[in-house]
């Protein structure tokens, strides 16, 4: 059989080992980087399919800093909101339009809340948005129970809330929910405070994110935006094409009800959850993408040339074994195993950096497991095929040897 060694052996021993440490510590960190990439990937995508609980496509935001000393009292909130959103609805365009607190699916007002009749050792809390009726057309938050406020309960200031599930499931247990009544401890401590802020429960909707992507829902409670002046305010417009189109004219509508009134934060509710939500992830996983990417380059130009040079460098010692009946399998056999060892002991190695790295990028990760071994075992894969690919066509030109012409090669 063919064995690695004869007269055409690499030039000088010690330089054959640097050649071919390089060629596995760029195999090692090749494997790290795409381990690396590929957990970032793996977790992107999980993230990208995360079921929002709320439909954020068509959906223009903007955020409407009253001037304060206009502006202080519920009743004087409630009457630049109500022309205003009037005015938003009768848009050609215009599905659906709400004055709202807070962006979803970024939280809200937190608040230790109660519920009548029950006590509890351990504070309760929620997240609570101040809202108008046309919220959840706009947000598409699915009811599961009762109903949403209607305008005469917005006009009137009514204590009326819309809970969530996770509300339901922590707090309510087996009790039905419609008519009961609940607690919102902070509004009673805003400057303009609800006094005795005591709601009674009309309606239950399906759990939506409320805490950014990552996190699970936490219980929610929604009230009508008129039963205080304080906390800021903006709008969501859901719209039957691209909202940006549209932000134009919600601008014109907003500057007639009051000219004194800005637009800042706009934007369609989608671009903000990209922003928000996907850049970081994103940056990061285009990043290791990108090293991985040159590592990968790097490990195929580094086996082909190191295959490369040593078969060369036996052209003599190929030639005499196939004047002696070697057959090209033979010495196929031989080239693709000098570049298979350096690829499996890169690999090896690579296994083992590849876990530092799942652990430092651990708490980048959503969905999937830092050691997840179908991403290590794909990426496994894909270098040892790269290599054994690399090694492939020096191996394919030894075969095609003359042996007459290599008995005379030194």
């Amino acid at each position: 059989p063919l064995r690695d060694s004869g007269k055409g052996t690499s030039g000088g021993f010690r330089h054959r080992k640097l050649r071919d440490a390089v060629v596995v510590l760029e195999v090692a960190l090749s494997l790290a980087l795409l381990v690396g990439s590929g957990l970032l990937m793996r977790s992107f995508v999980a993230l990208r399919a995360v079921d929002l609980g709320l439909s954020p496509d068509h959906v223009l935001v903007a955020r409407l800093p009253l001037p304060a000393d206009r502006y202080k009292t519920a009743p004087q909130i409630a009457g630049f909101y109500r022309p205003l959103l009037a005015r938003l609805k009768a848009l050609p365009g215009v599905v659906e339009a709400t004055e709202t607190s807070t962006l979803p699916p970024y939280g809200g007002i937190r608040s230790e809340v109660e519920v009548d009749g029950k006590t509890d050792p351990e504070k309760w809390t929620a997240v609570v948005q101040l809202c108008s009726e046309g919220y959840f057309g706009v947000v598409r938050i699915q009811f599961l129970e009762g109903r949403t406020f209607t305008e005469a309960e917005v006009e009137g200031a009514r204590k009326v809330a819309v809970i969530n599930q996770t509300f339901v499931r922590k707090y309510l247990g087996r009790l039905n929910p419609i008519g009961q009544r609940i607690r919102v401890a902070e509004l009673a401590n805003f400057p303009d405070k609800v006094a005795d802020p005591w709601f009674e429960v009309i309606g239950v909707v399906k759990d939506a994110k409320n805490q950014g992507l990552e996190d699970p829902p936490l219980p929610e409670a929604w009230v009508p935006y008129t039963v205080t002046g304080s906390g800021e305010r903006g709008i969501l417009v859901r719209t039957a094409g691209d909202p940006l189109l549209m932000l134009n004219a919600v601008r014109r509508e907003i500057w007639a009800t009051d000219h004194n009134v800005a637009l800042t934060f706009t934007g369609s509710l989608e671009g903000f959850i990209s922003e928000f939500s996907y850049a970081g992830p994103r940056f990061a996983l285009v990043m290791t993408g990108v090293f991985a990417g040159i590592g990968l380059i790097l490990v195929t130009i580094g086996v082909y040339s190191v295959i490369a040079y040593a078969a060369s460098r036996q052209t003599h010692e190929i030639g005499i074994r196939m004047a002696l009946g070697a057959e090209r399998a033979d010495v196929l056999k031989l080239v693709l195993r000098m570049g298979a060892r350096l690829v499996v002991l890169g690999l090896a190695i690579g296994l083992l950096v590849s876990l530092g790295v799942s652990r430092a990028i651990a708490s980048q990760l959503w969905g999937v497991s830092p050691y997840d071994p179908a991403t290590l075992a794909s990426v496994a894969a894909v270098l040892l095929v790269t290599g054994l690919v690399a090694c492939w066509v020096p191996a394919r030109r030894a075969t095609r040897v003359d042996p007459l012409v290599a008995l005379r090669y030194e």
